[in-house]
């Protein structure tokens, strides 16, 4: 009780907000996940329905980072409900950190063909490894996706956090809190290596 007194203490306080930090970060990635889930238009429907009513497509390739959530990625829909187009070559490409040091090469990548021009792509890395998405795509060749980066657009969400007493999560102070560390989060841009000239950011507003 005296080392708490005289000093003690700090480490202690120190240990519980990194915790409480730590625990809410987690915690808040589950709950969003879940939001974006509830959301979510299945994929195969939305290319039935680009099928049956087929936007205008333009050159080159674009590139939705999403979450590894089933569905369609509301950043997607976002942009076509919005520009109505799409590029002639749609990329859904996840990047996951597996619980292990690293992923060998062999093992990086899983591409799915899908219809109308889709593909979807899982680019694997353990957690000592850093992501490196213009590589990845360029990987991608060997399995026969073919990427021309020069007019590759990457499209990224910009999640803005609207914390609410309506819908069951965390305490709103807990969720003020995931807010403000996402806002604050390192840029995707950086992350994932992107160059930010071929970068479109779209905002998606998600109450948690």
């Amino acid at each position: 009780m005296l080392k708490i007194e005289y000093g003690g203490w700090f480490p202690l306080a120190a240990g519980g907000i990194v915790f409480t930090m730590m625990t809410t970060w987690r915690r808040g990635r589950e709950i969003l996940a879940k939001r974006l889930e509830e959301t979510k238009e299945p994929i195969e429907l939305f290319l039935l329905r680009i099928a049956a009513k087929p936007p205008l497509r333009v050159p080159g390739t674009a590139v939705f980072l999403i979450k590894p959530i089933p569905g369609t990625p509301p950043q997607l829909l976002h942009h076509l409900a919005h520009n109505q187009v799409l590029h002639e070559q749609v990329i859904l490409l996840s990047v996951v950190t597996r619980e292990i040091p690293r992923v060998s090469a062999e093992k990086r990548l899983e591409v799915v063909r899908l219809e109308q021009g889709f593909s979807q792509v899982i680019v694997n890395y353990g957690f000592m490894q850093s992501p490196n998405v213009p590589v990845a795509l360029r990987e991608c060749e060997s399995l026969g996706l073919m990427v021309n980066l020069d007019t590759t657009t990457f499209y990224i969400a910009r999640e803005t956090l609207i914390p609410s007493l309506r819908r069951p999560g965390m305490m709103l102070w807990r969720e003020k809190l995931f807010s403000f560390m996402t806002r604050n989060a390192l840029p995707a841009t950086d992350f994932f290596r992107i160059p930010p000239e071929r970068v479109v950011e779209l905002g998606i507003r998600i109450e948690i």
